[in-house]
């Protein structure tokens, strides 16, 4: 059975989400996890698009030493160089440099002839060689580009010293049949491809990523580019975890596996959803809530008569637990760090002390305290950073006036040391809230979306918050959770505010990540 790669761009093509912005501690976070769930290659970010990501690619490749991390460059020196200069202490530094190819880019965007767009890739490969041992070359919008053009770059990217080339569907555009009629081209006319890897890299903008991916693995492909969840740019990308989990299911079809640890899915899953702020849909495959629900009377008998009338993924495989009680106000903390070790957590010895102070204070308030509790609580603790807090929150209330309408009352700490406190109406408690804010913070602020969630079940369950909010113009994403939902929303709130004042606008270099 042939082994597919796995390459993951969550970090780079992911975080490009509208609204998505990962600090430092949360991007090395969902690292480790991505090593955890057994990736082949992680692409960290794009270098050169600011000192933020340089510095988070660079920390990455510093820190991750069982996956190949690589970073993202255009087909321009000053790129490489920076890429380098973050990956070249990574334990298997590679490149992912690419240039347009369909006449489309190559006319409009490039402005450059096809032999200006060879002669530059070539060069720019042979440039990434001398420092890069292994480096991808992707040829973006090889979907819509000529195929006798794209077999002729090929061959002399790979006499360059490409090993990997990649043929992404940039747009969405193709079709299954199409997409892997141009991997079996490319393995049929292009004299050296046996020198190099094929990759696929699809959009799902049609909604047929993973099926595009799926075809270019039946037509030669060894690596597949995508995300967890399927996040990305516009519709997203190809989502791994149903590559992985279709390829599995279906081996008697597929002559293809990845090494991906299957029942690491759901946890990957979860950390990126809840660091990205980006919901998994309850109908998504694979890793949704309802993937392993069966309400229909006939489904639910035929699964308590044998499993595999209606489940051909177990909940197990994927890492799906029955999430039963784990700790409670009793636990002391050796069991609390014993806990930590079966969930995965390194932890240092102050860290481990905050989580523990966090579970305290909620197991006087919560009987019951469940993994996906300890989950929360230990991410947020994980990615908390200082460099974010610019408004604290002291205390707020909420009270109603005889014709039932809300005053919210906030106080807040401010750096300096100084306080302020505000009040404000609204139509209901979150409108009063969010306006007391508004008119707090010394920022242009405003809502573009908010979003409450349950962290498991019952009435006790903690509440997670998710604010999508500009400040100054630039979208920026905040969370927060507690029991109290009107605490978590003006804890997400705050979040989302104190990323805009601290976070700086990646400036996306023009072309980045489209591919």
């Amino acid at each position: 059975m042939a082994r597919v790669n796995i390459f993951d761009t969550t970090l780079r093509d992911g975080e490009q989400s509208p609204g998505v912005n990962l600090n430092r501690l949360e991007k090395l976070e969902i690292a480790k996890q991505l090593e955890r769930l057994g990736v082949d290659v992680m692409e960290a970010g794009f270098p050169a698009s600011s000192q933020g990501d340089f510095e988070s690619v660079r920390e990455i490749a510093n820190t991750i030493r069982n996956v190949s991390v690589t970073g993202l460059a255009r087909a321009v020196k000053s790129d490489i160089d920076t890429a380098w200069e973050a990956l070249k202490d990574g334990a298997d530094p590679r490149l992912h440099v690419f240039i347009a190819t369909s006449p489309i880019h190559m006319t409009y965007k490039l402005k450059k002839t096809p032999e200006e767009v060879i002669e530059k890739a070539v060069e720019m490969v042979s440039y990434a060689r001398e420092r890069f041992p292994k480096v991808e070359w992707s040829a973006e919008d090889a979907s819509r580009s000529d195929l006798s053009f794209l077999a002729e770059i090929i061959e002399k990217v790979i006499d360059a010293g490409a090993t990997v080339i990649n043929l992404p569907d940039t747009v969405g555009y193709t079709t299954p049949a199409e997409y892997g009629s141009m991997f079996r081209y490319m393995r049929e006319n292009v004299p050296n491809i046996d020198k190099a890897i094929l990759s696929a890299h699809c959009h799902d903008d049609l909604g047929m990523a993973l099926a595009n991916s799926i075809a270019a693995v039946e037509n030669g492909a060894g690596q597949v580019e995508g995300t967890i969840n399927g996040i990305g740019e516009r519709a997203g990308n190809a989502a791994l975890e149903e590559l992985a989990v279709a390829l599995k299911i279906r081996q008697d079809f597929y002559p293809a596996e990845t090494g991906l640890t299957l029942k690491e899915i759901k946890r990957t899953s979860d950390l990126v959803s809840k660091l990205t702020g980006m919901h998994v849909p309850r109908n998504k495959a694979v890793v949704g809530q309802n993937a392993f629900a069966h309400e229909s009377g006939i489904h639910q008998d035929g699964v308590l008569k044998h499993a595999q009338t209606y489940e051909i993924i177990t909940p197990e495989m994927v890492g799906v637990t029955s999430n039963s009680l784990v700790m409670g106000k009793h636990s002391g903390k050796h069991a609390f760090k014993d806990k930590l070790k079966q969930l995965g957590y390194d932890l240092s010895d102050e860290k481990v002390l905050e989580a523990f102070t966090e579970f305290k204070k909620l197991t006087d308030t919560k009987k019951e305290v469940t993994d996906d509790d300890l989950f929360t609580i230990l991410t947020d603790v994980q990615t908390k950073t200082i460099d974010v807090k610019k408004y604290e929150l002291n205390h707020f209330q909420v009270s109603y006036s005889d014709d039932g309408i809300p005053t919210a009352t906030v106080k807040l700490a401010k750096p300096d040391g100084s306080d302020i406190e505000h009040k404000a109406d609204g139509q209901g408690a979150v409108e009063a809230l969010f306006n007391t804010l508004d008119q707090m913070i010394e920022e242009d602020v405003h809502i573009t979306d908010f979003q409450l969630s349950s962290v498991g079940s019952g009435r006790d369950a903690l509440a997670q918050s998710n604010v999508k909010v500009t400040v100054n113009g630039t979208e920026y994403s905040g969370r927060g959770s507690s029991q109290d939902v009107l605490e978590a929303a003006v804890k997400a709130f705050l979040n989302a505010v104190n990323r805009g004042f601290y976070h700086q606008p990646a400036a996306k270099a023009q072309g980045a990540g489209a591919h």
